[in-house]
């Protein structure tokens, strides 16, 4: 196995208790297993507290604007295909203000790793509702209850997103595997990290998910090859919560049908400046 010391970083600048440290750990631990090294690495991310991440991993990172750090995973991607893409947000950047940009990504199945830290608060900004905050949580901005939230896995089933999985922060080990599998899989994947705010909300704690979820995998009877079977899972939230790889599905990955990239990656194609210069001289 690697050295997971290779992938550490500064020291991370969280609340103490934060479940952003297990999903660092986490992180640490699958690209170590998966023996990556850290300059193929490219981790983009929006703004928030999980915007941080990247920063407290050595591997090239790029930090972009809020809701925003699909669009440069994919340009990476599309550069670049022998980069391992990995894009972060958290609940309110992916869901609420990148909301548009994951739906298409899910639907072209680019091939990237999206990992989104569901606190289902806004941390950074001090505690308003997100759009995964429970119906009715009350916080600065929903002072009588926040209404109806996203669901994230409906929606990345029904966009036909090649790979949808939760997971929990308190379950470090699980979350690596999904971690793993995501950056294994040929195409779009989606992990929903299910991450205690331990500062804003006091209601969807540690313990509060550790009551509630379960994983799909033990017991070996759940398919996620099955769609309908993964749309009742998606629906399962309150007593009982599943984690685990909930769909997928082979299907053509976007940069693979694009004709500029037969010849590979673009970082390593000749630039014929002819066609450039004509193009250019239409301008001048």
């Amino acid at each position: 196995m690697e050295d997971k010391s290779i992938y550490t970083g500064i020291q991370p600048a969280w609340c103490p208790g934060c479940g952003n440290f297990g999903i660092l750990q986490a992180v640490q631990r699958a690209f170590a297993e998966l023996k990556i090294k850290p300059s193929r690495v490219l981790m983009v991310s929006g703004i928030g507290q999980s915007g941080k991440l990247p920063h407290y991993l050595k591997a090239n990172v790029f930090n972009e604007l809020h809701g925003r750090p699909i669009p440069a995973a994919i340009g990476a991607k599309i550069a670049n295909r022998e980069l391992v893409v990995i894009a972060v947000s958290g609940d309110g950047d992916g869901y609420g203000e990148g909301g548009n940009h994951w739906i298409h990504a899910m639907r072209r199945n680019h091939d990237i790793t999206y990992l989104v830290h569901n606190n289902q608060i806004y941390g950074l900004t001090k505690g308003q509702a997100s759009p995964s905050s429970d119906l009715g949580f009350v916080t600065k901005t929903t002072p009588d209850g926040a209404p109806l939230p996203i669901n994230p896995i409906a929606v990345a089933i029904s966009c036909e997103a090649s790979f949808v999985a939760r997971s929990f922060a308190g379950d470090v080990d699980h979350l690596s595997a999904m971690i793993k599998l995501g950056i294994s899989h040929k195409g779009f994947a989606l992990i929903d990290i299910l991450q205690p705010c331990v500062t804003f909300n006091h209601k969807n704690t540690y313990s509060w998910y550790r009551e509630r979820v379960y994983k799909l995998e033990d017991g070996g009877q759940y398919n996620p090859d099955d769609k309908m079977a993964a749309f009742s899972k998606s629906q399962e939230w309150g007593d009982r919560i599943p984690i685990g790889v909930i769909y997928r599905k082979v299907r053509p990955v976007y940069e693979d049908l694009l004709p500029a990239l037969k010849n590979g990656p673009l970082t390593r194609q000749k630039l014929d400046p002819l066609p450039v210069d004509r193009f250019l001289n239409e301008f001048a």
